[in-house]
């Protein structure tokens, strides 16, 4: 551990989730060897930071490192670029060149996007994993190397075999050992500590004073996709710190600078808006489906008391077969045997137990009597559940809103939209 702290501190990684240390520790471990590396992840996770931990903590520390990006390289070039060429191997090859496998031998290379590799360009990158032998373009001498392979790609590699556009040859022998890096997503805890390493660093940078963010505000930094990773993390750091004209933001600050950050991190797929977020349709159905479970509950708990009622008052009713009809829930099977052992309806009652008796007058009086039906509104029974959750609650918005299962920016806006006062 103390081995992955000081791995941190040099090199600027912040962050404590177990994918993030699982990565870092298995880089420290295979630094010392000689193995090829395969390092995958998204783009923007830190591929390239790893790769220059793994050669600075190796043999080769002392050695030249350089970084290559395999899809920056024009197809025509790449194999000059990594093999060098002869003078006359084609046009305007006016004299021999080294490549960067005879410039950078005894370090390290680093080949970023190693999945554009052309495959002709694989076939000789294999050739010196394998032999460590390589041939400058034009020339027939054969010409040895010993350069470590660090490769990294943000691609399925698995895919492009398939498809037949990445020799499964190459892949083996190029993923001795792999490194997955997590992205910034899966490693949700590390946002804000992200955030305000960023913040300060920019902020110490410019000569003025680091924005901060308020609990809400962080909320949604935590649970926007990030699609650009650590890198749109700093990005939308830095803008922030520019725009924005006061330093403790809220949610809604955030918002107005930043409207893409209403993207939430769904468990499920959900259909975009225009504008490109995800829409409030899935906001309106988590409430609505809190609704719908909550007056079910209710419905529950009102049979519940009746059957108890019955029970406890050794009390009979009329048409049995209807009150059977009713589902029972699962914790009243007392009620419910009692029910079944009075249903015949031709018992003669005991001493001490008194039927319900609906005489003539009671008749006439309920069938003068106005039924009201029940007020079947979605609206007005949210606006209800909404009342009800910040009233257990005591106005604490965060809380009403964990307790109906939405975002405290749903509850905002229905509590404006229902005029609900607090």
């Amino acid at each position: 551990m103390a081995a992955i702290a000081s791995v941190k501190r040099r090199y600027g990684i912040v962050g404590r989730s177990p994918a993030l240390e699982n990565a870092l520790n298995t880089a420290l471990r295979v630094a010392p060897t000689d193995l090829s590396i395969l390092i995958t992840g998204e783009s923007g996770v830190g591929k390239e930071v790893f790769s220059r931990i793994i050669h600075d903590n190796s043999p080769r520390k002392h050695e030249k490192f350089i970084a290559i990006n395999c899809g920056a390289i024009p197809e025509g070039t790449i194999n000059s670029e990594l093999f060098g060429h002869v003078k006359g191997a084609f046009t305007n090859a006016t004299g021999d060149r080294k490549g960067y496998f005879e410039t950078y031998d005894g370090g390290t290379i680093f080949l970023d996007e190693i999945g554009e590799m052309p495959l002709d360009t694989q076939t000789y990158l294999l050739r010196v994993l394998e032999t460590g032998e390589f041939i400058r373009v034009g020339s027939s001498t054969t010409q040895r190397t010993d350069v470590r392979i660090v490769a990294a790609t943000n691609r399925r590699l698995s895919e492009r075999i398939a498809s037949g556009k990445f020799r499964e040859d190459l892949y083996y022998r190029l993923a001795t050992v792999a490194i997955e890096l997590p992205s910034l997503r899966e490693r949700s805890e590390d946002i804000y500590l992200l955030f305000r390493y960023f913040a300060n660093n920019f902020a110490e940078q410019q000569g003025f004073e680091p924005v901060q963010i308020d609990d809400e505000a962080r909320w949604l930094l935590e649970n926007y996709q990030w699609p650009g990773n650590i890198r749109e993390l700093k990005n939308v750091t830095e803008q922030l710190s520019i725009l924005a004209e006061k330093r403790e933001l809220t949610a809604v600050d955030l918002l107005t600078m930043m409207p893409k950050l209403r993207d939430r991190n769904l468990p499920a797929i959900t259909r975009q808006n225009g504008n490109g977020g995800a829409g409030d349709g899935m906001q309106e159905r988590e409430i609505l489906y809190k609704v719908l479970f909550d007056m079910k509950s209710d419905l529950n708990d009102l049979k519940g008391l009746i059957f108890e009622l019955i029970r406890s008052n050794d009390l009979r009713v009329p048409d049995m077969q209807k009150v059977r009809s009713l589902q029972l829930p699962a914790t009243y099977p007392a009620a419910a045997e009692e029910i079944d052992r009075r249903a015949g309806g031709d018992e003669v009652p005991e001493e001490g137990h008194h039927p319900i008796i609906v005489d003539s007058s009671m008749q006439r009086a309920y069938d003068r009597s106005e039924i009201v039906e029940e007020d079947l509104s979605l609206a007005n029974a949210e606006r209800e559940l909404i009342r009800k959750a910040l009233k257990k609650h005591n106005s604490r918005r965060k809380e009403a809103a964990g307790e109906l299962g939405i975002s405290e920016r749903t509850l905002y806006r229905k509590i404006k939209e229902y005029e609900i006062s607090e």
